[in-house]
């Protein structure tokens, strides 16, 4: 019997086709919309780049207010505070919350309405009235008022309903229970379920609810000038109040960093979307 071989250009030609139907579903004013969307975007950052170039002396360089910035060491050391207090956040967040709305989801589901309650405390009360309702009680311990690590656990009350919502959308998305009793029919425990079998299936979850508490913790300004604290938001207040060009040109380099920070989050979670199917081995 005859065998016919399928030609090389076979697939090409497909996805070829299957790329102009996509294109032809899309209407124009999609596109259009998506443009307008781009330019309300890109606009105001090309203006923060050009108004950061301009305000030089004769004899300094085109970037010279961005090098200014790069040169000052409390520029280097304020971004390494707000690192450290971002990454103390995100882990203890991740410690407390990760095993508590796994129980509930497996153990307790009728606790759901009022863990919703108590993980949208933080966006009824406001940062100013909290803060001012630790300050005298933190201030009894001067030892304890200067350590970034209170900074820390301040912040992980703001992340709660973020990062809640997050891992609860993800233990929502998978067959809890099922992959539960999975695991310990092969003799599992619960810690080790939850590390070896849920984790990996929340891998996209922990990822989202982890740059949003970064992203908090990295852009809080009233707690930390409030209490003390010389971070990487204090600090960029004060360069924008002294020098314009430079607190636009510092403003940028934040961005930057973000945008860098998001992009690394974003690709170190792309490769776990073949989690979903994570065997259970013991």
């Amino acid at each position: 019997m005859a065998q016919v071989s399928a030609s090389p250009a076979a697939p090409a030609a497909l996805s070829s086709h299957r790329l102009r139907r996509v294109r032809s579903r899309v209407p124009v004013w999609h596109l259009l919309w998506l443009l307008v969307a781009a330019i309300f975007f890109l606009l105001p950052i090309y203006s923060v780049v050009q108004f950061s170039l301009e305000g030089t002396l004769p004899g300094q360089g085109v970037f010279h207010w961005y090098e200014t910035v790069f040169d000052d060491p409390m520029f280097r050391s304020t971004f390494w505070l707000s690192i450290q207090i971002s990454l103390e956040t995100v882990a203890v967040s991740l410690l407390l919350m990760v095993p508590t709305v796994f129980w509930i989801h497996l153990r307790l589901p009728r606790l759901r309405p009022v863990m919703d309650l108590i993980t949208i405390l933080p966006f009824v009360v406001p940062p100013i009235v909290l803060i001012v309702g630790l300050a005298p009680m933190l201030r009894k311990f001067s030892w304890l008022i200067v350590r970034p690590e209170v900074l820390a656990l301040i912040y992980v009350v703001f992340a709660l309903p973020f990062l809640y919502r997050a891992l609860d959308a993800g233990l929502r998305a998978i067959d809890l229970r099922t992959l539960v009793e999975a695991a310990e029919s092969l003799g599992s425990s619960i810690p080790g379920t939850l590390l070896r079998v849920i984790l990996p299936n929340l891998r996209a979850a922990i990822i989202g609810g982890s740059l949003l508490t970064v992203a908090i913790s990295m852009g809080e300004f009233t707690v930390a000038s409030l209490l003390g604290f010389f971070t990487f938001p204090v600090y960029t207040y004060e360069i924008a109040t002294s020098t314009a060009y430079e607190g636009v040109a510092l403003s940028f380099i934040s961005f930057i960093f973000v945008w860098a920070a998001m992009l690394a989050l974003y690709l170190l979670g792309s490769g776990g979307r073949g989690a979903a199917g994570v065997a259970i081995t013991d």
